[in-house]
């Protein structure tokens, strides 16, 4: 699944963490300062445009500068180290554009939640009639919207394009790679929807999962800080009084909670969803052969495989209900958490609309990209499924045991476990 993509994929990935922690360490603890002692200061946060100048202040281009520079060096290293590789131009340098992307996409978020700023506090004070108020006021910053959202909508665009030809790309080295070994995976139930259906299912599924994970970590990059800086706004807390930094503690808890109530509602989900694809496979397999067997697909046997079907799928639909249950639960109370934790600071009246957006656009970021596992949960259980099926085919072509429950198939088949599938 990865090693046909990916150059040496432990090694890579592992390199790619210690590289990630490296660069981040060494932004903090050089760059940064560096490049504020060559005049790329950082502006407050109060301060920060709320148009598209907001890309080109110095410590923006200063840091678009560091992250191409560390990325360079990583890329252009493996690179080198995989020459052979064919599809070393995809997954290198195809991966490090998708999160230099992502990161600018999170950046428009920024500018977005600066704008809510005047926005709020100018509707504010329209509503409470204050005076000096014109149309103009409102159309300036609409307009000055208008160019964010077609900035983000031409990356979105763009971005979705040339993802939808990197997870092909995938996809297509997964089945030319599962191709090559065909005489060791011929065997094994259900092959040829492995190589087919399995390798789409993964690609498509794993382009939802990579992308959000990967913005789930750019905004926690990006809007942290945001968030830590306006947690001094925060007056109290309900039933807790005054706490530092209390905005990122509070969305550090909400999204521990919620990860941790779903994780343990959604524990059984991936088997189940496993042993479906197995006993629909199954049930498929069978009226397949009737097509050109007359003795096949029998009213008894094709019975008795329905019932399979039947009977996981109502285990599901239970195990679904009392886990869907436990989610809309906490996306309904995760509607009001943020208001009702700064009911106080509202009533004392220390913020105003505009920064009353600003906290909770910033807290729902963060909040949502410590949320990853609660908001891709189904998605990731289904990701699980099609990888134990793929587990089946790695295992035959490294000629080790193949899973349980395709031995237990092979024995039914014939009565012989065949170590190579």
């Amino acid at each position: 699944m990865f090693h046909s993509f990916f150059p040496q994929p432990k090694a890579f990935f592992t390199s790619l963490v210690v590289w990630t922690l490296i660069s981040i360490a060494g932004w903090y603890l050089f760059a940064a300062s560096f490049g504020v002692s060559l005049g790329y200061a950082p502006v407050a946060e109060e301060q920060q445009p709320i148009d598209l100048s907001f890309f080109l202040l110095p410590e923006n281009v200063w840091f678009y500068g560091y992250f191409l520079l560390s990325a360079a060096i990583f890329c252009a290293a493996w690179h080198l180290k995989a020459l052979n590789h064919p599809w070393k131009i995809w997954s290198i340098w195809g991966s490090a554009l998708i999160i230099f992307v992502t990161y600018f996409g999170v950046q428009i978020s920024v500018v977005i939640n600066n704008w809510r700023r005047p926005f709020g506090d100018l509707l504010q004070n329209a509503l409470s009639k204050q005076p000096g108020i014109s149309v103009d006021n409102f159309y300036t910053l609409m307009w000055v919207f208008c160019q964010i959202a077609f900035l983000s909508m031409f990356v979105s665009i763009m971005t979705d394009f040339f993802t939808s030809h990197y997870i092909f790309r995938w996809r297509t080295a997964m089945n030319n790679f599962y191709m090559s070994k065909w005489e060791k995976l011929r065997h094994i139930e259900g092959a040829s929807q492995r190589v087919q259906e399995d390798t789409m299912r993964f690609s498509s599924t794993l382009e939802g999962l990579g992308i959000s994970l990967i913005n789930s970590v750019m905004t926690l990059v990006v809007f942290l800080p945001i968030l830590l800086a306006l947690s001094h706004y925060v007056t109290e807390l309900p039933f807790i009084g005054p706490v530092a930094n209390s905005l990122f503690w509070l969305a550090l808890f909400w999204s521990a909670f919620g990860t941790l109530l779903l994780a343990v509602a959604g524990v059984k989900l991936p088997g189940l969803n496993f042993r479906n694809q197995r006993v629909e496979a199954a049930y498929r397999k069978e009226l397949v052969y009737g097509e050109d067997h007359a003795e096949r697909a029998e009213p008894l046997t094709v019975g008795e495989l329905f019932g399979n079907v039947r009977r996981n799928y109502y285990r599901m639909y239970f195990h679904y209900m009392y886990f869907n249950v436990a989610r809309y639960f906490y996306i309904q109370a995760d509607a009001l958490f943020v208001v009702f934790m700064l009911v106080p600071t509202i009533v004392a009246g220390t913020i105003t609309y505009g920064i009353f957006q600003q906290i909770s656009t910033a807290f729902g970021q963060v909040s949502n990209s410590f949320q990853y596992l609660v908001n891709s949960w189904t998605t990731i259980i289904e990701l699980l499924s099609i990888h134990k099926r793929l587990k089946a085919f790695e295992a035959a072509i490294d000629d080790e045991p193949l899973p349980e429950i395709d031995q237990r198939y092979l024995e039914r088949e014939t009565g012989v476990v065949h170590a190579d599938g």
